[in-house]
């Protein structure tokens, strides 16, 4: 399959590499263009522009930071739209707000183009072994159309329905849950430091009964340890979607109290200069709000 990827971060890079070893033909766009050209000893070619990595593709594959940076891509100069060919298939893997899904789809559909939006869940080093987990929502035969591309990158997809924005919502759902649970294990962890009890410890209590999940040992690992770099997910990031999340809640009237939570603890470590960090240096504003050394 001739295949168009644009953005080649942390995640984009190992899952452009993955579908070129698979076999299917990659044209990859990125805006430093020393990634694009990482792709080569996989089989990969570098493109000048997100429309020629569009140009003559089957499927075209988003993975970006935010919502502006999917959007410049595809609705700007030089941008995936006016190149993808009619019932070629734009395939969003980022996570992006419901109101730019919606857009998106639209946008395609005028051009008598698809738009299938299938974020993943899993972390760079899932992204490396071809191990993440995609949600994806779009017409049915535009979904049937990516699974290639799904298949390459991931060990599993999930289909939520026809309108793209439904997998955003997923997304989204999914991540407001990880920033709960980053939020709950900076707080007990800072509670049992406050009262003597040394954080490994606690972990191990925690991890080995109650929550014996490798998501709690993970992020807790992290927080207990002050492990916060490199970054998986930067912090940043996890700002940026809680927002998204608080926006997907407004429009629906769903009060979320502990989104509004995570989001202050986010912003907070943000204006600390620590948006670099991972997103688990949550657990760091809560150790620091309540008077613990880093």
């Amino acid at each position: 399959m001739r295949v168009g990827f644009v953005g080649l971060g942390r995640m984009g890079l190992p899952m452009a590499r993955n579908l070129a070893r698979a076999g299917h033909e990659v044209a990859a766009y990125n805006r430093t263009r020393s990634r694009a050209e990482a792709l080569a000893e996989a089989g990969g070619r570098a493109a000048d522009t997100p429309a020629a990595a569009a140009d003559g593709a089957e499927v075209v594959v988003t993975m970006l930071a935010d919502d502006a940076a999917v959007e410049a891509v595809t609705l700007g100069e030089d941008g995936i739209l006016g190149a993808l060919r009619p019932g070629a298939v734009h395939l969003g893997m980022s996570t992006v707000g419901v109101a730019l899904s919606r857009r998106l789809a639209e946008a395609h559909r005028r051009a008598g183009q698809g738009y299938v939006a299938a974020p993943v869940f899993g972390r760079p080093e899932a992204a490396e072994g071809a191990k993440l987990w995609v949600v994806a929502a779009g017409a049915p035969e535009a979904v049937d159309r990516c699974e290639p591309v799904f298949d390459a990158v991931g060990q599993g997809m999930f289909r939520v329905g026809e309108e793209p924005e439904k997998a955003s919502v997923v997304k989204l759902a999914g991540n407001f849950m990880l920033a709960g649970m980053i939020e709950a294990l900076g707080e007990a962890m800072a509670l049992g430091r406050k009262h003597g009890v040394e954080a490994p410890k606690l972990l191990e209590v925690l991890t080995s009964t109650l929550f014996n999940l490798p998501v709690y040992r993970n992020y807790g690992g992290m927080i207990a340890e002050g492990r916060f770099e490199p970054a998986g997910f930067a912090l940043r990031l996890g700002l940026k979607d809680v927002r998204l999340v608080l926006d997907a809640a407004d429009e629906a009237a769903v009060p979320m109290p502990l989104a509004s939570l995570a989001h202050d603890h986010f912003l907070s470590g943000v204006a600390r200069g620590w948006g670099e960090l991972d997103w688990a240096g949550m657990g760091r504003v809560i150790a620091e709000n309540a008077g613990l050394e880093p």
